[in-house]
């Protein structure tokens, strides 16, 4: 009996000694050092504009008005959604599935991928005359893992150039200089490729094309 109360006076002290240390000490330490040091990232890298949050540099938002570039396929829509999106349609389908992240997991095979990619497809070279379909960059008909991919190849935001040019008032020149200054380089100048933050490059071209109303 002496033998049972003393290993449990030990697995209690244990028990608490660890919770004190990873539960309070070692959650204050991190958010402590995150919030002095990188103070940015440990709030979610959010995007402010007249003192008001907008978004998160890490990410990607729906865009479909023309004047601004388009990312990836999300399969969660980005997590924007109307009331609309709430209600059935006709197909008695519902569109909203809740804020989440993910993708399609459709199979190589399956049906609905191919009618999937070939009506994005459709919808692209509808709203982008001047381009051809074999020229179409992958990336922006496939969906990315997690549906929040903020980021574009450099390619997929240059085929939209004439689109944006034509929709915002701005010269190619002018979102071409957009592009530049939002492309991500290589992780440690090897991993991966470059790419485009379209968010940051989108909230650019609405600044510019602000500018040039004034």
């Amino acid at each position: 009996m002496r033998k049972i109360i003393e290993n449990s006076k030990q697995a209690l002290f244990v028990t608490i000694t660890m919770f004190i240390i990873c539960g309070l000490i070692y959650p204050f330490a991190v958010t402590a050092l995150a919030q002095g040091v990188f103070p940015h990232k440990a709030n979610g890298s959010l995007i402010e504009m007249d003192d008001q949050a907008v978004g998160s540099v890490l990410i990607g938002q729906s865009f479909t008005a023309p004047e601004y570039f388009w990312g990836r396929v999300s399969s969660v829509n980005y997590n924007v959604y109307t009331t609309e999106d709430t209600l059935p349609d006709d197909n008695d389908q519902v569109n909203y599935s809740g804020v989440s992240s993910g993708t399609f997991n459709y199979a190589p095979t399956n049906p609905e991928l191919k009618k999937r990619i070939e009506g994005d497809i459709e919808r692209f070279l509808l709203a982008n005359p001047t381009v051809q379909r074999q020229d179409i960059p992958s990336d922006l008909m496939t969906a990315s893992g997690s549906g929040l991919d903020p980021h574009i190849s450099v390619k997929a935001a240059q085929i939209q150039v004439d689109r944006i040019a034509q929709a915002s008032g701005l010269s190619k020149e002018d979102i071409n200089k957009i592009i530049e200054a939002n492309i991500e380089k290589r992780t440690f100048g090897v991993l991966g490729e470059h790419k485009v933050n379209f968010l940051m490059a989108n909230i650019d071209i609405m600044k510019k094309m602000e500018s040039t109303k004034d």
